[in-house]
């Protein structure tokens, strides 16, 4: 494609930069800037409409990093350079005016979506540069036809039959210090074979949260709850993109997970959810423990009994009482169809 060819079909994208003026008080600002992009290629645009080829093709799963070096930066100069993957692909100088350089993305056509993390860091070694990205990968025990990129999940199963479960499985139980988590439905995908639940360590890698043994599980698709069966039953709405979906555990209160040691600092337990609308229910409240006095701490066949509970938009949709396995009860979410991303938030309770 020639130069004129390339004028004529490049398009032409309004980004939107939200400047906060730090130190005077000033209410931020909004400026506007034009940005082009011809097919998929990475150029340079460095305060020009014209690119320079720059780097290579990035696709789906790749990770673009961007960063300066401020060695220069009181000369009124700065280096600005970009990865991909971790690697350096190249620098460029540029100048810094008295309000410096913020982060900026750009996006073009439909469906295109990235995942930003603003707090990524820059290690120099000796042999090489690389950029050390927290992908949140330690906080997974076990996944199967899963992809991780910081908090968000992808399946990449093949979604053909039901023992294609795309299953992730968090590294740690659910414990009186930490007793809720919450899944956000970044991508719908085909059908929204999405669920979220608890399951044993050795949950069936192939069963989607809640059909197995030793499982429970909210399901999107059709709001039905599975507890260690294959049929599930009315239970809550059906789930959506942008929809959040919470589970946690009512736990009595004298209850001590032999993975947690001494609990002597309860005033840590005070906690507030960071979505609003959703309460505190670590514990089950006086008049909630006197009903049910000999059922929430009842001992079962394998541990003993606690009350599961779930949430859609920061609202309480149900509960169910479960025995606790051998050793605890893990966050597990499945993924079934083609497409499907969520996005997983462990801690979202702080104090």
């Amino acid at each position: 494609m020639d130069d004129i060819n390339v004028l004529h079909h490049r398009c032409l994208l309004n980004l939107r930069r939200r400047i906060r003026d730090v130190g005077d008080g000033r209410p931020a600002q909004e400026r506007y800037m034009r940005l082009q992009k011809d097919g998929d290629t990475l150029r340079l645009y460095n305060g020009n409409p014209v690119g320079q080829q720059f780097g290579p093709k990035c696709a789906r799963g790749d990770r673009i990093g961007c960063g300066i070096h401020s060695e220069n930066i009181e000369a009124g100069f700065t280096t600005v350079f970009f990865t991909k993957n971790g690697k350096e692909v190249g620098s460029v100088e540029v100048p810094v005016s008295a309000e410096g350089l913020f982060p900026a993305v750009g996006m073009h056509s439909m469906g295109e979506e990235v995942k930003v993390d603003l707090k990524a860091e820059w290690l120099l070694e000796e042999d090489d540069s690389l950029m050390m990205v927290d992908s949140h990968e330690d906080d997974w025990g076990r996944l199967y036809d899963i992809r991780v990129s910081g908090t968000l999940l992808e399946y990449v199963g093949k979604g053909k039959s039901i023992v294609d479960v795309g299953l992730a499985q968090a590294r740690q139980p659910l414990t009186t210090r930490c007793h809720y988590y919450e899944v956000e439905i970044v991508d719908a995908g085909e059908k929204c074979y999405i669920a979220l639940g608890l399951a044993r360590r050795d949950y069936p890698r192939n069963r989607h949260p809640g059909w197995s043994r030793g499982s429970v599980a909210y399901h999107a698709d059709d709001g039905k709850i599975f507890h260690g069966s294959g049929v599930g039953d009315a239970f809550g709405p059906r789930c959506f993109k942008g929809d959040i979906m919470g589970c946690g555990i009512m736990f009595p209160r004298d209850y001590i997970l032999d993975r947690e040691g001494d609990m002597d600092d309860w005033d840590r337990l005070e906690v507030h959810s960071g979505h609003a609308g959703v309460q505190n229910v670590l514990y089950l409240n006086d008049e909630e423990e006197e009903e049910e006095a000999g059922e929430g701490v009842e001992q079962g066949p394998e541990g003993r009994k606690v009350t599961v509970f779930f949430t859609r938009n920061g609202k309480l949709m149900g509960r169910r009482e479960m025995v606790v396995p051998h050793g605890g009860l893990y966050p597990t979410v499945g993924m079934l169809s083609s497409g499907e991303k969520v996005k997983v938030d462990l801690h979202p309770l702080s104090g």
